[in-house]
């Protein structure tokens, strides 16, 4: 009999979690108190970008890993459910000044030796495309393992692959709680952001992590072919659909959980950084709260005294690149016995 797998959570963790079980051949039922993406992961930006190549660590190879494995990962997904979640990796660029071109050469060159083949980086003085950033010193940075999803869409093909194996994803359930599965048919695995972060907080005694407000933008500008653009802090993520998202800010202190004036100001660094987007109607504004781990490092494995109970939680901004690692971590351990959950990872 297939092992039955309860997630609780449609977020990207959860409905990550939800596949992986049930591409394993796992009864998988998603459960959410809201609808799918209420939380953090219903944003606009999708960036799949890797962390600096120097100072390698564990949490940076999982990253990799995930990064690497993610086309064949989600098209699968798409075949599977039938639905597009907007993947593609075009690249990123960042402009690079002359004074830190020592420590950029230094990142070449650490991409070289942990990233495999054919992913690497390199300076370029002539990129091509219609989201060129300014670059005053006329020098960029380019890599090409960078990608993109489309976050509502990732999460509507997961929800449509989950459902296309038999299981089911319910929305409009409430709040649910650890104490309401006492004894689990099966495995029950949280993914509850913010929310969870504070459960778990208050169960151990021990600071889990916090939400950190966020913010971005959708405009319509299309330009689904180009790389994406990083600097000072501002991500610019073109999308197949003919838009073009702006993120995020990071706001540990926030009051309120709406757009504000710091989404406008988010917005004008963006278009002086690519002045093609000059007079590009904004047609989305999000806000929410992104679950940010006490460790910095995403927390897998299982709900510490509650026997049957694990959790995936803490993405933060990394979570939809993470997804397929966290997604595959779990399955392992829930399903196999087998735990390979870096020891920064565990709760």
């Amino acid at each position: 009999m297939a092992r039955r797998i309860t997630v609780i959570g449609a977020g990207i963790f959860g409905l990550a979690c939800g596949w992986e079980c049930a591409r394993r051949g796992a009864r998988v039922t998603v459960i959410e108190a809201d609808r799918i993406g209420a939380g953090s992961s219903g944003g606009t930006v999708g960036a799949l970008a890797p962390h600096a190549p120097e100072n390698w660590n564990p949490k940076k190879q999982v990253q990799l890993d995930a990064l690497v494995g993610a086309a064949a990962w989600w098209t699968e997904v798409a075949t599977a459910g039938g639905v597009d979640p907007g993947y593609a990796r075009q690249g990123r660029l960042q402009p690079v000044a002359t004074a830190a071109l020592d420590r950029v050469q230094a990142r070449i060159a650490a991409a070289a030796a942990v990233w495999p083949d054919p992913f690497r980086m390199r300076l370029t003085d002539a990129p091509a495309g219609p989201l060129v950033s300014v670059s005053p010193d006329g020098l960029w940075l380019f890599d090409n393992l960078t990608a993109r999803l489309a976050p509502r869409r990732a999460l509507a093909a997961l929800a449509a692959a989950i459902r296309a194996t038999g299981g089911t994803v319910t929305e409009a359930a409430g709040p649910q709680h650890p104490d309401a599965w006492p004894d689990p048919p099966g495995a029950v695995i949280w993914a509850t952001g913010t929310d969870g972060l504070a459960a778990l907080t208050a169960e151990t005694g021990r600071p889990a992590g916090t939400g950190v407000k966020g913010q971005s933008a959708l405009l319509a500008l299309a330009a689904p072919d180009a790389a994406q653009v990083f600097a000072d802090g501002v991500h610019i993520v073109p999308h197949a659909d003919g838009t073009t998202a702006v993120g995020s800010t990071s706001e540990r202190d926030a009051v309120g959980t709406g757009t504000d004036a710091q989404l406008d100001e988010l917005v004008a660094r963006a278009v002086a950084l690519c002045p093609a987007m000059q007079g590009a109607a904004i047609i989305d504004r999000w806000a929410g709260l992104r679950p940010r781990a006490a460790s910095r490092a995403p927390l897998i494995g299982p709900w510490p005294g509650r026997p049957g109970h694990f959790v995936a939680n803490g993405g933060f901004k990394i979570g939809f690149g993470m997804a397929p690692a966290v997604a595959g971590l779990l399955a392992d351990l829930v399903l196999d016995g087998t735990n390979r959950i870096p020891d920064g990872f565990r709760l």
